[in-house]
């Protein structure tokens, strides 16, 4: 995400950018070849997940994404994150622990907070 587009996000989800970034990073590197920048297959993922964190209806309230009631990824990108988040959660502990367990301390919350779509959220 690019300095100006991230400093309009609320801090949460700037951490949230960060560790997406991270995550697709490690599993680029580690299933497409060492380089310092993303592959053709990875770098639309990751412009594709940086678009759908600026238009969050739930911004700084949201959970994680896995955990959220409104789906905003298209089927094959979410199942394309999948991949990723399984390839790179494991590996995050190590190479990014502070990410991680922010990510953890996130995924805590159950259901979204606030923002433009609470009134479509699943009831608890």
């Amino acid at each position: 995400m690019n300095n100006q587009n991230e400093g309009r996000l609320p801090p949460r989800l700037r951490r949230e950018a960060r560790t997406v970034e991270a995550m697709i990073r490690l599993y680029c590197r580690g299933r497409h070849g060492p380089s310092d920048s993303l592959c053709p297959e990875c770098a639309p993922l990751l412009d594709y997940a940086r678009r759908r964190l600026q238009h969050c209806p739930f911004q700084a309230g949201k959970t994680t994404c896995a955990r959220c009631a409104v789906h905003c990824y298209r089927p094959e990108m979410r199942q394309r994150i999948r991949v990723v988040m399984r390839y790179a959660g494991p590996r995050m502990i190590v190479r990014h622990p502070w990410l991680t367990l922010c990510h953890l301390w996130d995924g805590l919350r159950r259901e979204p907070v606030g923002g433009a779509a609470a009134g479509r959220a699943k009831p608890s």
